[in-house]
């Protein structure tokens, strides 16, 4: 079926983005003005601190005092710098930064290629320390020839090579500024020098002889001439050297060479060397990147403002955990007492106090088996009479055994302490998500990126729902609407209603759909298949660049490696969000779980990443093909242990506590953690807040997908027909049942193919017109009916 490409959205930047040190136009402008003057500054300054310098010597460091004058022809700001970069610095070699800075300026101004320029700031300043070490040697501390870092220097080095080693050194470093800078090298002496002594010959000549020179003298100066220069070359001066427009690279001077005639007779013939091409440097994505700098997908929207910590409220007051002495107490008496009663002897203890739990640690004495203490979970749970004993054995990692003991007045986590800590605003990571706290009460961040889908699943009222609203709230926290869209499913209709605030901002939705949270159940199937479309189309896009993944796409785009032209944008990710599976299972069955499932297999590598809620952790609901590629799960309470190991491959869930306590795992050990607790009037704050701002002209628009209920002329041309047509009604008569998905298993086909059978099927008179999540009526009873069905079919044709 025929789609529509979707248009790419550029995007802003905000003041928590990453800063860029490429500078527009006007700002080089300014720079570039700027430095020219202050260069000239220097100038003047370093000029005029020569003759003045004895006079305003009281007067340096004195800024404050306005009434005291200097003779420097910039006051006071002249005596200082001259005092500074002359006197304690470079000496007269100081000259040469102050040229390099407005040379620096013209460069900027004119927006010249920097490349020269690095050059000319390397050689400077190397110059500039020589220029100072040589005035050193005839200098005092006290002279402005040398300055005081010259003087030093020159000591120094005297001090380990001697006067003759330092000597030496100099000369050396000398020939090498002669040679690789100015390209003065021996044979280029002695060729100017054989040109010189040539052209004086010449001069002293016609200076001496007033008359016609006869033809026999015309012909002696000839064969002088050719027979002093063996090879005659231009010697060219370095300051003679050209220079391509950008003043980028040095092009080698034009060689000529004369050979030697072997006699008067002879012809004399001209050699023309071919001159080198220059080598391009850069290419053109680096020329880009120099003018305009990098790609900024944040650039449309680069006034947006992230949401203040404000928003969040603090629901503890400002104070950490209070720790309950006598209850520690008293827990460890009862759990050794308990352990005891069975002759289990215990050697160490410790408390770790968490939000809304403590861990226990012990170390049984030696002889004691694991397993005997994990029986006795109930026992310890009922002489405690706390509800939602968890036993570790072992803790992972530690050589001891954790007994989790629910504190008896729990404290809340508020969302605003997981934001504003530490270690989610400095989490280098794609998708940071701040979940809550852990039992030692440190905020538990983890990428999105690297889960790369997440299952979560709870009972009724347990906080599953605060705990996609805490997701949600981390990702608006940290990432800015060009870099990040969410898809929200909503079977529920009221779970999400608030974030249509942020629509045109952060959200993402088919092209004809009037609301982007979906909420009905034909328009999810649409949806699913739209993102395998966006799914395929972004494969493409990244074979063609070369690239493994969303990251490295996006960073060659931004460094404009890749030609827009060609189809290529910037790739946000993409979050799906589904609050409630279950319901979609009961009323799409495999049309949801199928595209689900594909998008879980192969769309982490392009971005696009699955947040799959339920409050049924059945095994109809979450299939052994859903758990296969959600390898990270988050369970809150549920009631059996059947629905824990559901989700979790093991059990402890249907010991929690509620109330936002949970366990996390990304296919290793389990993390208890208290889920971070965002309330509704925060969440309808934070959307009011980016809502107001400036915003895309839309959402982000999925590509076109056209559904089998899409609409269909009921044309029925029977050579058009699909050649699996006799098949497929074969099947759906047989089965008494008449949807496309159906054929997608029977048939091994696509789901457009499918859908355009179906309709075939349905003009044919076969099966019956689209019912919403029903399959069609099959109108044929049997397969005889249908051989007739078909067979009257061809006679009328």
């Amino acid at each position: 079926m025929a789609r529509k490409k979707k248009k790419a959205t550029k995007k802003t930047k905000t003041p928590r983005k990453k800063i860029s040190f490429a500078l527009s136009k006007q700002q080089k402008i300014v720079l570039g003005g700027f430095l020219f003057f202050l260069g000239l500054a220097l100038i003047l300054s370093f000029f005029s601190y020569f003759f003045t310098w004895q006079a305003d010597q009281s007067e340096v460091g004195i800024i404050a005092e306005r009434e005291l004058e200097t003779q420097n022809w910039l006051s006071k700001f002249g005596t200082n710098v001259g005092h500074f970069f002359v006197y304690e610095g470079f000496g007269i070699a100081a000259f040469i930064l102050a040229f390099l800075i407005t040379l620096t300026g013209i460069y900027y101004f004119f927006d010249y290629t920097k490349t020269q320029l690095k050059r000319f700031w390397f050689w400077g300043v190397l110059v500039m320390i020589w220029i100072a070490v040589f005035f050193g040697f005839f200098t005092e501390t006290n002279s402005l020839l040398s300055g005081v870092i010259g003087y030093e220097l020159n000591d120094l080095s005297q001090d380990y090579l001697g006067l003759t080693g330092t000597i030496l050194a100099m000369v050396f470093l000398a020939i090498v500024y002669l040679v690789i800078r100015l390209n003065i090298t021996p044979d280029r002496v002695a060729a100017a020098f054989r040109k010189t002594k040539k052209e004086l010959k010449s001069d002293f000549s016609e200076g001496t002889s007033e008359e016609k020179p006869s033809q026999t003298d015309y012909e002696k100066s000839v064969v002088d001439t050719v027979t002093t220069e063996e090879t005659a070359t231009v010697a060219t001066d370095i300051s003679d050297l050209p220079t391509d427009e950008a003043g980028d690279k040095e092009i080698e001077p034009e060689l000529k060479t004369t050979p030697k005639a072997d006699s008067e007779n002879d012809v004399t013939m001209e050699v023309e060397e071919a001159v080198e091409e220059e080598e391009v440097e850069d290419d053109l994505s680096n020329k880009l990147v120099e003018d305009f700098g990098e790609f900024d997908p944040t650039l449309e929207l680069s006034n947006y403002k992230f949401p203040t910590i404000e928003l969040l409220k603090d629901y503890t007051g400002g104070k950490g955990i209070t720790i309950n002495q006598e209850e520690l107490e008293e827990n460890k008496n009862r759990i050794v007492e308990t352990l005891n009663n069975y002759k289990i002897g215990i050697s160490n203890i410790k408390a770790t106090v968490g939000p809304t739990v403590t861990l226990y640690e012990i170390v049984p004495e030696a002889g004691i088996r694991i397993s005997k203490i994990k029986n006795l979970e109930d026992d310890i749970a009922l002489s405690l009479s706390a509800l939602g004993i968890r036993i570790i054995a072992p803790i992972p990692g530690r050589g001891t055994i954790g007994i989790e003991v629910p504190n008896k007045d729990a404290r809340i986590v508020s969302m605003r302490s997981v934001i504003a800590s530490p270690k989610f605003q400095k989490a280098e990571m794609e998708l940071p998500l701040a979940m809550g706290k852990t039992i030692s009460n440190e905020t538990f961040v983890v990428d999105l990126a690297k889960m790369p889908h997440l299952l979560m699943a709870g009972a009724t009222g347990q906080g599953k729902s605060v705990g996609l609203n805490a997701i949600l709230t981390s990702l608006l926290y940290k990432k800015h609407p060009a870099e990040v869209k969410f898809v929200l499913v909503d079977p529920k209709k009221v779970e999400l209603t608030l974030f249509n605030k942020i629509e045109r901002h952060y959200l993402a939705k088919l092209p004809d759909s009037e609301e982007a949270i979906i909420t009905d159940t034909n328009k999810v199937i649409n949806t699913l298949n739209s993102l395998c479309i966006e799914m395929d189309d972004r494969y493409d896009l990244l074979k063609e660049a070369y690239c493994r993944n969303i990251k490295e796409y996006n960073v060659k785009f931004k460094k404009r490696k890749l030609n827009p032209n060609d189809g290529h944008r910037f790739l946000p990710y993409i979050i799906l969000v589904i609050d409630e599976f279950a319901d979609l299972i009961m009323t799409a069955g495999k049309e949801v779980e199928t595209p689900i499932a594909r998008l879980a297999q192969l769309a982490r590598a392009i971005g696009i990443h699955l947040i799959v809620a339920t409050q049924r952790p059945s095994v109809n609901v979450i299939t052994g093909i859903i758990k296969a590629n959600f390898p990270a799960r988050m369970a809150f309470r549920v009631t059996s242990k059947i629905d824990s190991r559901t989700i979790l491959d093991n059990s402890g869930a249907d010991q929690l506590i509620g109330r936002g306590d949970m366990l996390y795992t990304q296919g290793n050990d389990l993390t208890r953690l208290q889920c971070a607790f965002v309330d509704t009037p925060e969440i309808a704050d934070i959307t009011e807040y980016i809502g107001s701002q400036k915003a895309y002209p839309d959402a982000y628009n999925l590509p076109e997908y056209e559904s089998e209920e899409g609409g269909t002329t009921l044309d029925d041309i029977i050579d058009e027909r699909d050649k699996l047509f006799p098949q497929a009604a074969e099947v759906l008569v047989i089965a008494q049942q008449g949807s496309a998905s159906l054929l997608q298993r029977k048939l091994k086909l696509g789901y457009n193919r499918a859908g355009r059978i179906i309709d075939q099927l349905e003009a044919a008179g076969i099966v019956g017109p689209f019912e919403g999540s029903k399959a069609r009526q099959v109108l044929v009873p049997t397969l005889e009916a249908l051989k007739q069905h078909l067979d009257n079919e061809n006679n009328d044709a």
